[in-house]
C-alpha cells in the first residue's frame, strides 16, 4: 500500500512539474513572437494591422533578434558624431558615427543609423543623400568642397538598418579656415537632414600624408588612402578612392569616372630607402574603389611612391623619378 501511494505521488509531482514547463515554454513563445512583431523597424501608422490593440506590420525582416544583434555589436566598435546627429519630427533619431567620433584629415568612414523615437527600433527604408562638407577659407573669402563617397549604402555583410559613406577632407581646421557639413534623409516620407553644422576637422600626426593630388590639363584628382591605421606588418590589402574636383569647388568631389591603375613602390626612408617585394598595384573595383596589395615587411615610416597611369598605360601623375625609387607623389604611412 505504501508503494503505490508512493508511485502516485510521483506520478502526481511529474505531472505537475509536465505542466510548469509546458507553461514557461509557451510563455517563452509568447515574449519572443511578441517581440519579433514588435521590433519591426518600419512601424509607421500607414499600412498597419491592429489585432486586440497591437499592431502587426507587414515588414518585420529588419529586426530579427539575430540582426538587431549585429548591428549593436557593430557600433559598439564606433562612436558617435554628436554634430551629425538628428531628430525627424519627433518620431525618428538620426545618428552617425566614426570610429573615434570625430575627424580627420582624409579619409574617414561615416556610418548611419535611425530609430524609431518612440520604442528605439531600427529603421530600415531610409535614404541619406547630398553630404556636403563645405571648408570657408577665411583668408580667400571662398568655399570648397572635398571628395565624398557619394549615396550612402548599405554596409556589407549587414542589415539594411546600418548605412555606410565615407568623407576624405582635404585640409584640417584651422586659423585658415573652417568646415561644415550638410545632409538630407528621409525616412518612410518624413524629411530631415542638418544643414552647415560646424565640425572640427583634425591634423594627421606627425608625418603622416593619406590625401595627395595630381593634375591632368586643368583638372585635378585626388587619391584618398582608406584607413591606412588598419596596416599591419606584412601582407595587407591596400584601398583608394580617385575623386575629381567638381566645378563649382562647391560641389561634393565626386569618383572620377575614368579608369586609372596605380602603381605603388613602398621604401623606409630612415632606413637607406629599401623597398619590400610582392606589391601588386591599385586596380579599380566594380564599386569604384582601387583595391591591390602592399608590403609592409618592418614597423616604421613608409613612403608609398605612386605612379598613376590612364586606361592607355599613359603616366598621368607620379612616376617621375622611379629610377631612384622616388616620386613626387606618394602616401606617408607609419606603422
Amino acid at each position: 500500500m505504501e508503494k503505490v501511494l508512493l508511485f502516485n505521488e510521483v506520478s502526481i509531482l511529474n505531472a505537475s512539474i509536465e505542466k510548469i514547463v509546458r507553461l514557461i515554454v509557451g510563455l517563452f513563445m509568447f515574449v519572443a513572437t511578441f517581440g519579433l512583431v514588435s521590433c519591426n523597424s518600419n512601424d509607421d501608422e500607414n499600412g498597419t494591422i491592429e489585432i486586440d490593440g497591437i499592431d502587426l506590420r507587414a515588414d518585420i525582416d529588419c529586426c530579427s533578434a539575430e540582426e538587431a544583434l549585429q548591428v549593436y555589436k557593430f557600433l559598439q566598435t564606433v562612436k558617435i558624431v554628436p554634430e551629425l546627429s538628428t531628430t525627424i519630427d519627433n518620431k525618428y533619431n538620426v545618428f552617425a558615427y566614426t570610429k573615434t567620433g570625430t575627424f580627420h584629415k582624409g579619409y574617414n568612414d561615416v556610418y548611419f543609423v535611425v530609430t524609431k523615437k518612440s520604442t528605439g527600433n531600427y529603421v530600415k527604408n531610409y535614404e541619406i543623400s547630398n553630404i556636403t562638407p563645405l571648408m570657408f577659407m577665411t583668408k580667400m573669402n571662398m568655399s570648397h568642397s572635398t571628395p565624398v563617397g557619394g549615396v550612402v549604402s548599405q554596409l556589407e555583410n549587414l542589415p539594411l538598418a546600418l548605412k555606410h559613406g565615407w568623407v576624405s577632407y582635404l585640409m584640417d581646421s584651422s586659423e585658415n579656415g573652417s568646415w561644415t557639413i550638410s545632409y538630407d534623409i528621409s525616412v518612410l516620407g518624413s524629411e530631415g537632414g542638418i544643414k552647415s553644422k560646424d565640425i572640427t576637422v583634425d591634423a594627421l600626426p606627425q608625418g603622416q600624408e593619406w590625401l595627395k593630388s595630381f593634375k591632368i590639363g586643368s583638372d585635378t584628382y585626388y587619391l584618398s588612402l582608406v584607413n591606412p591605421i588598419d596596416f599591419a606588418t606584412g601582407t595587407n590589402e591596400i584601398s583608394a578612392y580617385i575623386s575629381k574636383k567638381n566645378t563649382p569647388a562647391t560641389t561634393p568631389y565626386s569618383l572620377a569616372a575614368e579608369t586609372f591603375t596605380v602603381e605603388i613602390d613602398p621604401r623606409m626612408p630612415d632606413m637607406g630607402n629599401h623597398t619590400s617585394p610582392d606589391n601588386v598595384k591599385l586596380t579599380r573595383q566594380p564599386d569604384g574603389s582601387y583595391k591591390g596589395i602592399i608590403n609592409l615587411t618592418m614597423t616604421g615610416l613608409w613612403r608609398i611612391h605612386l605612379t598613376v597611369k590612364d586606361a592607355n598605360g599613359n603616366v598621368v601623375g607620379g612616376g617621375d623619378d622611379l629610377k631612384d625609387g622616388l616620386s613626387s607623389l606618394y602616401w606617408d604611412v607609419t606603422l
